[in-house]
């Protein structure tokens, strides 16, 4: 079982509270959302592994169970063009879980016009291969989200 963790610090919302329907409605996967604290912080590593998707706004790390795990930066962000975003690891590099892996400012997102509400999402999951997924609440970077069979 894997065990994805929070990239970030702030309250859980859940996916279907996410304002954009793909991701409500689950469509990339199943999983849950955060929206984070207003100060500069970074997006840490949900699982140990490697980083197959790199973008300003997003990134993939694949564990060794190949459970793909998308951490979205907002919404909407791919817009923004990069702005506002610190890349601190490289595509095919290996993470471990909690490691920083992109700076942000989600304040500086907002005052863009952008929500910073981000989800993490399992790819290729089907909803029940989640377990004990939080959906409410206050988190804190390297917290349990849910857990994947």
């Amino acid at each position: 079982m894997t065990t994805v963790t929070s990239p970030l610090t702030g309250q859980v919302v859940g996916l279907a509270n996410v304002p954009d329907p793909v991701f409500s409605g689950a469509m990339v996967g199943p999983g849950t959302a955060v929206d984070p604290v207003r100060e500069p912080t970074e997006a840490v590593a949900p699982v140990d592994g490697v980083v197959v998707s790199m973008h300003p706004h997003a990134f993939v790390v694949v564990d060794g169970e190949g459970h793909g795990v998308l951490t979205h930066l907002g919404i909407d962000t791919v817009q923004l063009n990069g702005e506002g975003f610190e890349l601190l690891v490289n595509k095919g590099d290996t993470v471990t879980r909690g490691q920083a892996v992109i700076k942000w400012n989600p304040a500086a997102v907002e005052a863009a016009g952008k929500s910073p509400i981000s989800p993490i999402v399992a790819l290729e999951a089907t909803p029940d291969a989640l377990t004990h997924v939080r959906e409410s609440g206050a988190v804190v970077a390297d917290e349990k989200l849910f857990g994947w069979n």
